[in-house]
């Protein structure tokens, strides 16, 4: 065989086809030939790169971000945000308003069972304890189910504004001291956390009263 008939053998057996010799032949021609044996390395080199070509792929970056802005589960939700800040927010205020009930108790039981207090008998001390003690009650039950602190509020809401008025009388007509009636503060105090407790409750109950009601209609 001619360098050319081994060359065409060699370039048919390199795109599969029958090369029309056997191999053994056209390896031994290759092995002796140093012409044909540097062709052959030409025509792999050729091959490899017209089979191994770039493929170009599309830049998919805008489509998929696109998707991922459209899924509303991929999507940050500003509803359940904020639903979860109230969550924490309630849970402070309940937090809150607990330590001032027990504090409150601490407070008026002593008086309630001894009878000492600021009162001039026993008699009327033990009834401002009564007093203060249902007070610190309710605040306890408005902490333990925080959706009903807003039936306290208007109760809350018109001691703080009865001992805030009274005292400021009291200490203008120099009947009792201003120290005397720092302690009503707290009644002033406790009153603002009822009222944000509230606040906070209705807020987070109200999609869920509005869904009972559509249910039950």
């Amino acid at each position: 065989m001619t360098c050319d008939d081994v060359r065409a053998a060699l370039s048919a057996r390199l795109d599969g086809e029958d090369p029309g010799a056997p191999g053994a032949v056209l390896d031994a021609h290759t092995d002796t030939c140093p012409g044909c044996r540097s062709w052959l390395a030409r025509a792999e080199q050729v091959t490899r790169a017209v089979r191994v070509q770039a493929v170009a792929v599309p830049d998919l970056t805008a489509a998929v971000l696109a998707a991922v802005t459209a899924d509303p589960q991929a999507r940050p939700v500003p509803a359940q945000t904020h639903r979860a800040a109230l969550r924490a927010r309630r849970q402070v205020l309940r937090v809150a308003v607990a330590v001032a009930a027990v504090a409150q108790l601490a407070v008026a039981l002593p008086i309630l069972l001894a009878g000492l207090g600021v009162a001039p008998d026993p008699h009327t001390s033990r009834e401002m304890a009564s007093f203060d003690v249902a007070l610190a009650v309710g605040f306890a039950l408005a902490a333990y189910r925080p959706e009903r602190a807003q039936a306290f509020v208007p109760v809350a809401m018109v001691l703080a504004v009865c001992l805030a008025a009274t005292s400021t009388v009291d200490i203008v007509n120099s009947t009792t001291a201003l120290m005397h009636e720092l302690g009503h503060l707290a009644a002033v105090v406790q009153a603002g956390l009822l009222w944000a407790l509230g606040r906070v409750s209705r807020e987070l109950d109200g999609p869920a009263r509005v869904v009972a009601a559509a249910g039950r209609g």
